[in-house]
């Protein structure tokens, strides 16, 4: 009996530790968090038909309103990404959602004081530096992945996050659209600036770096550093000299790669479809379609769904295919494609009127943006580990010139032959672009070793 109650005891010396999970709470939190990032980007387009009704703004106008964030998101890009590989992760992206829901929640006190002018400037400079606080948000998203997973699951994390912005669409939509109906339009930006305040605090509270962090075990720490996960980011980045700007030596290094110009190309494309979803296409329910905005809240919410799965399946497909043996190339590939071909079936509702086969093909496209925006995988993927940051950045910067040209291009679009027919033909063409792109420019997709000085 001695002997055995010895060997009772003695057995779990003998039993490999279970690893904990922690990593994916952690991509659950920049799910989250992107979640309310896409919503306070959609705020405008859903306040904005009775907002502008309200102000007095034309299609022109309102294309450039909506515009106001992508100017400022694209020049916060790279200064953004230095300031994550400065100052770390945690600290950076605090403050990037903590100014971005308070500047939301300034926008609902637009055209309480001076002239319709006068507001609408005010507009403007707000959105404009909404855009210029969420600049981080991304390459921090990009740079948390690289640092928590390893490479056999980083497609599958990063969908996740990306994905955020259908459920942003499929949760806060119908809210945004029944708070505009009930209480008026300045209620949406009241109530989404008080909600990412909340985020913020709850992030501060809840994330740390892979070796920091108080519920990882070893086992867990020991296999994200064997697949290719970062772990050393945070605590190498603080040992920076504190006068260091951006290395530019690095950055003409990433400019001139083929491979990488190749990805920026073809992010810009996949960039153009979600600015149309995120500005326009509320709008275009209501003026082509006839929708009340209520109903658009509701309506809007089902391709979103379908967007949601779509992300969700495209990163676990580009996961599954590297797990059965398949070169990372063909795994980043072949779910972008295939996503941009089914994206291009928007292109169909110029020739339907059924606003159920409209929705379906709405739906369609969601969907397939989703399942091929792998774009932050491939970052994650092929950033060098000296400026992960700045990399994703870089990326990041190309992409949301997007979110500058499309807004103003369907305005003029819509001006010129009053239908949105030659708008989504515009979102069509450039899905097809970003599949020319990754299949004849970006070549092999691999980890790029910059040259030291």
């Amino acid at each position: 009996m001695e002997a055995k109650a010895n060997r009772a005891i003695a057995r779990p010396a003998f039993v490999e530790t279970k690893k904990t999970r922690v990593r994916w709470f952690i991509v659950f939190m920049l799910f989250l968090v992107t979640a309310i990032n896409y919503a306070d980007r959609a705020t405008l387009s859903i306040a904005g038909p009775a907002m502008s009704e309200q102000l007095g703004l034309n299609s022109v106008m309102m294309g450039y309103v909506f515009s106001a964030f992508g100017w400022s998101y694209v020049m916060g890009q790279i200064p953004g990404g230095w300031l994550l590989d400065r100052f770390g992760s945690k600290k950076v992206y605090f403050w990037s959602i903590f100014l971005w829901s308070l500047f939301t929640l300034a926008q609902g006190f637009i055209g309480l004081f001076g002239s319709a002018a006068t507001a609408v400037i005010v507009l403007f400079a707000l959105r404009f530096i909404v855009g210029l606080s969420e600049a981080p948000s991304f390459p921090a998203n990009s740079r948390i992945v690289a640092s928590w997973f390893p490479s056999n699951e980083r497609g599958t994390a990063a969908a996740t996050f990306n994905s955020a912005q259908y459920f942003a669409t499929v949760l806060f939509a119908p809210i945004m659209g029944y708070i505009t109906h009930a209480y008026g339009w300045r209620y949406v930006f009241f109530y989404m600036g008080i909600v990412g305040v909340l985020m913020a605090i709850v992030w501060l509270k809840t994330i740390y770096s892979p070796k920091d962090h108080p519920r990882i075990n070893r086992a867990e720490l020991d296999y994200i550093e064997q697949g290719g996960a970062l772990t050393n980011m945070e605590q190498t980045q603080g040992k920076k000299d504190k006068k260091e700007g951006p290395n530019w030596f690095y950055v003409k290094q990433l400019l001139s790669n083929r491979m990488l110009l190749g990805v920026y190309l073809g992010q810009y494309c996949i960039t153009t479809l979600t600015y149309f979803f995120l500005t326009w296409f509320p709008v275009y329910l209501v003026q082509e379609r006839g929708m009340t905005i209520l109903e658009v809240g509701f309506i809007a919410s089902l391709p979103a769904i379908c967007g949601f799965i779509g992300g969700v399946l495209g990163g676990m497909f580009s996961d599954f295919l590297i797990k059965k043996g398949c070169s990372l190339t063909v795994a980043r590939k072949t779910p972008i494609v295939a996503g941009m071909l089914m994206s291009m079936s928007l292109v169909a509702a110029n020739y339907v009127e059924a606003e159920s086969i409209v929705i379906f093909v709405m739906a369609l496209a969601f969907f397939g943006k989703g399942f091929g925006a792998l774009g932050w995988a491939v970052v994650s993927d092929t950033s060098p580990k000296e400026m992960s940051g700045l990399s994703g950045g870089i990326f990041n910067t190309f992409g949301n010139i997007a979110g500058i040209t499309t807004p103003i291009i369907i305005g003029y679009i819509i001006a010129a032959t009053g239908s949105f027919n030659g708008a989504l033909i515009f979102v069509g063409a450039n899905a097809l672009v970003a599949i020319c792109s990754y299949l004849f420019l970006v070549g092999e997709i691999k980890r790029v070793e910059l040259k030291h000085k």
